[in-house]
């Protein structure tokens, strides 16, 4: 069993007999509480890892949110394009939340070389590159949120590279995923 199911086993086992002894109120006996009998807490965990497993088939896998990451960050580079500025912020902000769900579902990709921690990367890109766009936002310099733009794509290959996806090119969009959004700003007659 892996380290972290360990401990959602654990926390979950504590916590009913916690809600347990919480429902009890004022009843619970006043001296020590026997431990459940060894067979109760296996049964208990056995039936623990099921639901662990079930939830697990049920979280979408990391392409499912790479394909949201693409919609938004499409979209991030027609909005900075027609410079509504209040727009972009709103796309570069999803496409960060969206990178941080894609990490949570797989934090570590193993590759021939050994394992790649995507945290550490995410951390950096975030650091640089996206807060690099965000600024260019902020400023609505159009020129240099262009660049800031097409860095982060590099930057975003150079990731699908260490993960042996060459094949995961990227590329300026030529037509925004969001087709019935308005990428105009309002108020300038678009």
């Amino acid at each position: 069993m892996r380290s972290w199911e360990r401990t959602v086993v654990i926390f979950v086992a504590v916590a009913s007999l916690a809600g347990g002894a919480a429902r009890a109120g004022t009843a619970q006996p006043a001296g020590p509480v026997a431990p459940a009998a060894a067979g109760d807490l296996a049964s208990e965990v056995t039936k623990l890892k099921g639901e662990i497993e079930g939830l697990k088939g049920i979280v979408p896998d990391q392409s499912h949110v790479m394909k949201d990451i693409a919609y938004h960050f499409s979209n991030l580079w027609f909005a900075g394009q027609a410079r509504n500025w209040p727009l972009a912020g709103f796309y570069l902000s999803e496409t960060r939340s969206h990178l941080r769900w894609a990490v949570r579902i797989r934090p570590v990709r193993r590759t021939t070389s050994g394992e790649i921690d995507l945290r550490g990367i995410l951390e950096g890109m975030d650091r640089s590159l996206l807060t690099g766009v965000q600024k260019t936002i902020e400023a609505r310099d159009l020129a240099a949120f262009s660049k800031a733009y097409r860095d982060t794509l590099s930057g975003c290959y150079a990731c699908h590279q260490a993960s042996e996806k060459p094949y995961l090119r990227l590329r300026v969009p030529d037509a925004p995923e969001g087709r019935m959004i308005e990428f105009s700003p309002a108020g300038s007659g678009g």
